[in-house]
């Protein structure tokens, strides 16, 4: 655990984007059980953290992405957080929609982008990796060169890992479920003994069998 990944995890944990629930699980969409609630949008309403996120997706860009030309954010999540990380480093952005509009020039990539250019996608989540992969492919077929992904947060499952693998995209997060389970067991969010349970629905989501280990 690095100490921005530390940092961002406190600051994920004290405004609640990232929550966690291990004895009442929370239902996503897919009908699936999950003990964490994640909410990243909730950081653009807090000064403090906000500023720790975005200058830390601005350390991002500049170590691991020096020659990026240009941000993309992922839609709708993303656009702010690019907006904010291209204005602190001075360059320009867009985003992605995830579907072309139906009307006036029908784009799906909004703002400026050249054949050729540099770019680095801002994403706020990565699960499974299947919408960040979308936005790949959409600025691939726009002949850009994507050179990777900076997001806040990732879960590492590994359906996201092989997915980014296969599509040969590089993500750098500035924390993940491991180090933010860490964290809040440290903090008292959750119970030392939740992290065993934690990790075993990271790995697995549709195994439940975490739920009950709960009650042992």
């Amino acid at each position: 655990m690095n100490n921005t990944e530390k940092l961002i995890a406190e600051d994920l944990l004290s405004i609640k984007a990232v929550f966690f629930r291990p004895d009442e699980p929370f239902i996503w969409a897919s009908g699936i059980k999950s003990p964490v609630y994640c909410d990243n949008r909730l950081t653009l309403t807090s000064p403090k953290v906000r500023n720790d996120v975005e200058n830390s997706l601005a350390r991002v860009v500049k170590e691991f992405y020096p020659e990026a030309e240009v941000l993309m954010g992922t839609s709708t999540a993303g656009i702010a957080h690019a907006a904010i990380t291209a204005h602190l480093l001075d360059m320009p952005m867009g985003y992605v929609r995830s579907g072309a509009k139906d009307h006036g020039r029908k784009n799906q990539i909004e703002g400026k982008l050249e054949q050729g250019q540099k770019v680095v996608v801002i994403e706020d989540l990565i699960s499974t990796g299947g919408s960040v992969i979308e936005v790949v492919n959409v600025l691939r077929e726009a002949k850009a060169e994507v050179l990777g992904v900076a997001s806040i947060f990732t879960y590492g499952m590994k359906k996201g890992i092989e997915r980014l693998r296969e599509a040969d995209v590089k993500n750098i997060s500035l924390t993940n479920f491991d180090c933010i389970s860490k964290v809040a067991a440290e903090k008292g969010y959750i119970r030392p003994e939740d992290i065993k349970r934690l990790i075993a629905f990271r790995d697995n989501p549709s195994d439940e069998s975490w739920i009950k280990s709960g009650n042992v």
